[in-house]
């Protein structure tokens, strides 16, 4: 892999397992629209939820490598299993002896800093994939900036399938949102705020909304990963000189390119256009 070319600026790297990271994409470029991104879907390989850490960690970097060749200085990995699974070997393996002028950056940290402004009494739910719940990531790193709040995960292995199938706004999505609702705050009645910990639940949003107690704050993280993101750039200005600002994007997947411009079209409620590519 060449990487000698550190000076000239290119986009903003966003990386998914599949479609959910177009959520965040889509609150860093409302925020930040000048800037160039490209967004790497790895929906050959989808989910990465049930997945082990290894197995996430190998494809994640592969993924990382392949936006670094594409000129990217700075990633995002917009998946929490990616974050969960892979982000810190990423950052302490590899950046280092790899590009250490590079940036990766997760959607876990971010998310929890802004947790502490939401939540009234400190007893939180985390709504993911098996397998950001059993990496214990969020419980972990609230924990560290809130040791006194309460933090409970409620698995949720069937919303993915649920917006991937287009049927987040069906009536069988309804049974599905009540149930993981009801488990959750049956292990914790005093949860005043809930993250969606996954970037496919923002679609669920409207079904959640009508089955949480009105009492409940729903969190998503499209708009804290923009903030942070804007924050981060702000505090680094040798890399913002590194990206490049033409307002443009690109989208790639590791499967079929008519199917992720057609669901990738749902998520962003806008037609987009996007090309396969290998890894």
């Amino acid at each position: 892999m060449n990487l000698a070319d550190n000076k000239t600026p290119g986009p903003i790297g966003v990386f998914d397992s599949g479609y959910g990271g177009l959520t965040i994409l889509d609150g860093i470029r409302s925020m930040m629209p000048e800037y160039d991104y490209i967004y790497l879907g790895d929906n050959a390989r989808t989910p990465y939820g049930t997945r082990s850490f290894e197995v996430v960690y190998e494809f994640t970097l592969q993924a990382v490598k392949r936006l670094f060749e594409m000129g990217c200085h700075l990633i995002i990995l917009g998946c929490n299993t990616a974050s969960a699974k892979a982000l810190r070997s990423i950052q302490q393996l590899d950046l280092p002896h790899l590009a250490p002028e590079r940036r990766v950056l997760g959607v876990i940290r971010p998310t929890v800093e802004a947790l502490g402004s939401f939540t009234r009494n400190g007893h939180v739910g985390i709504f993911g994939t098996p397998g950001t719940i059993r990496s214990n990531s969020y419980n972990l790193e609230i924990a560290k900036l809130y040791p006194n709040f309460v933090t409970t995960g409620q698995e949720c292995p069937l919303w993915v399938p649920l917006v991937e199938n287009k049927e987040f706004n069906s009536p069988g999505a309804d049974y599905f949102v009540k149930k993981y609702i009801a488990n959750l705050l049956e292990r914790d009645a005093e949860i005043d705020t809930v993250l969606l910990g996954c970037t496919h639940y923002p679609l669920l949003l409207n079904k959640i909304r009508e089955h949480m107690p009105p009492n409940v704050k729903i969190v998503t993280q499209g708009n804290i990963v923009a903030k942070s993101l804007r924050n981060y750039i702000d505090r680094h200005p040798e890399m913002e000189q590194r990206i490049s600002k033409h307002g443009s994007i690109k989208y790639f997947t590791t499967e079929n390119a008519e199917k992720f411009s057609e669901m990738g079209s749902v998520f962003l409620s806008q037609q987009i256009q996007a090309q396969s590519i290998s890894l």
